[in-house]
């Protein structure tokens, strides 16, 4: 955890968690300094040699048949960052940013793109001692690779633009120097392959596949405290029942919900109390199930591509050449993203009708908005408005961004993957999704005490005792956006699963 080796071979999604939100410092194999060297001596040869190679020798898009002058080469590349950081919009978050450098250099150690390793080594001491470009959200059409924001994070390689350094905000040469790191100037090839690739999007969708496999825990547990909180049927659970139709994630969830209501008293049989529940309760494992599915499958999509070289020209040394060709292009991932938004709107509108079960007392048998003295005290009434406020704007934002495409570069770059888009969408989704279980998990616990506790499951008790350490009961009205805050702040901080698979064992899917 504490220093990650690049290879020059696979990394991991957990190392890139570690190096972005954990501090983990970064350095290169002796592997990896061998293939930077090698295909950088091709860039030499095929400079020396006058060859027309696109973006060493020849200006970029529609200017790609225009022969630069070797005089003037190392102000193509220069000009290349500056004139690409037009981005807008507000800040990526620093692990997005460092997940996106460290990303790049990994590209690098593969040794098909040509830079110099003093420029390599550059990046990784800026990783390393922490100074952290400020790169705007907005701007990358996801085609040529995430151009824009990649401009945007090289800016402070060379002094410019601005930075984090320490906690504090700076220009880019103020926090280079303050870190002890030498800016550089950029020579042939540079300027392309720090700006020509999918990293930004593969950061944001990373981080937010990591996260997304925490929630669909924090999705199970909330879903068994439902069953908790309206004596829901354990039938519909049943492991029979979903061997006959094997999807791994159903079967999964099914596994994982009857595991944290093993021993409860509060849940029911078939016909015990009334015949089956609601879809919102009995379709849990199918519909959890999905999106377990279908986050896994993005996981599979990320893993590839943070371990792809996504450069442009790829620069292949065993035959000393450069060939253009689309490895940039954003659409294998783009489509992926667009998927993982909607299977986590869909765990965000399953959890929003179970709450609505819970605080409309004509669905629940419990008091009206799980709350005493109703009229007096408004109660639950409202964060039920939230959650499906949260859950309307996910049915807007899970609209795909890759069937979209707008021609750029005088229609050289004809066709767009939108997948930066689309990253950024899953990740606003997943926001909104883990704060409609953050209201499932204290509507659950209000309705457990409303109803009385006849003996929780071995995980549920787990969860009811973790969320009361920090929410009590709610007797009168008072700011429950507090509350919300709180509830949510133990998904985010993984207290919550912690103590449940302490309690029932691991959540594996």
């Amino acid at each position: 955890m504490n220093e990650i080796v690049l290879t020059g071979n696979e990394i991991t999604l957990q190392q890139i968690v570690n190096v972005a939100r954990q501090g983990a410092t970064v350095s290169l194999s002796l592997k990896a300094e061998q293939n930077i060297i090698r295909s950088r001596k091709v860039v030499d040869k095929l400079v020396d040699g006058e060859k027309v190679v696109y973006g060493v020798t020849t200006g970029f898009g529609m200017f790609s048949e225009t022969f630069i002058e070797r005089e003037y080469t190392n102000a193509l590349q220069k000009n290349l960052i500056v004139s690409h950081a037009v981005g807008a919009g507000d800040f990526f978050s620093p692990d997005v940013v460092r997940a996106a450098m460290l990303l790049r250099v990994n590209n690098f150690t593969y040794g098909y793109s040509g830079i110099r390793l003093e420029t390599v080594q550059a990046l990784v001491e800026m990783l390393n001692r922490g100074v952290t470009p400020l790169v705007p959200e907005k701007g990358s059409l996801g085609a040529s690779g995430d151009l824009v924001p990649l401009a945007h994070m090289v800016l402070p390689l060379l002094g410019l633009g601005k930075a984090t350094y320490r906690g504090e905000v700076m220009s880019g040469a103020e926090a280079m120097r303050a870190a002890g790191i030498s800016t550089l100037e950029l020579t042939q090839k540079e300027g392309l392959a720090l700006i020509n690739g999918t990293q930004f999007m593969t950061a944001v969708g990373a981080l937010t596949v990591y996260d997304a496999l925490e929630l669909l825990k924090v999705a199970d547990i909330a879903a068994a405290m439902s069953f908790e909180a309206q004596n829901g049927i354990v039938d519909a659970l049943q492991a029979r029942m979903h061997a006959i139709r094997p999807h791994k994630g159903q079967v999964d969830s099914a596994r994982i919900v009857s595991a944290l209501l093993a021993g409860s008293k509060n849940v029911t049989r078939q016909g015990e109390v009334r015949v089956q529940d609601a879809y919102s309760l009995r379709c849990t494992p199918q519909v959890h199930g999905a999106s377990k599915d279908a986050v896994n499958y993005v996981r599979q999509k990320v893993d590839i591509e943070i371990n792809s070289v996504t450069d442009n020209p790829i620069v292949f040394s065993d035959t000393a050449e450069a060939i253009s060709g689309g490895n940039f292009h954003g659409q294998p991932v783009a489509l992926a993203f667009d998927f993982l938004g909607i299977a986590l709107a869909e765990i965000a509108d399953v959890a929003e009708r179970r709450i609505e079960r819970m605080v409309n007392s004509s669905l629940s048998g419990l008091p009206s908005f799980l709350v005493e003295k109703g009229g007096v005290n408004s109660g639950f009434m409202i964060v039920q408005y939230t959650a499906a406020a949260l859950v309307s704007e996910n049915k807007v934002l899970a609209h795909p961004a890759s069937v979209d495409s707008i021609p750029s570069s005088a229609n050289q770059e004809d066709h767009v993957s939108m997948g930066t888009i689309a990253a950024r969408k899953a990740r606003e989704i997943l926001g909104n999704a883990r704060r409609v279980l953050a209201i499932e998990l204290m509507c659950a616990c209000q309705a457990i005490d409303l109803r009385g506790d006849k003996g929780m499951g071995v995980g549920t008790r787990a969860a009811y005792d973790c969320v009361r350490a920090k929410i009590p009961y709610l007797t009168e009205d008072r700011p429950l956006y507090d509350d919300i805050n709180l509830s949510e702040a133990l998904i985010v901080d993984g207290s919550l699963v912690a103590a449940v698979e302490k309690a029932a064992g691991p959540m594996e899917f």
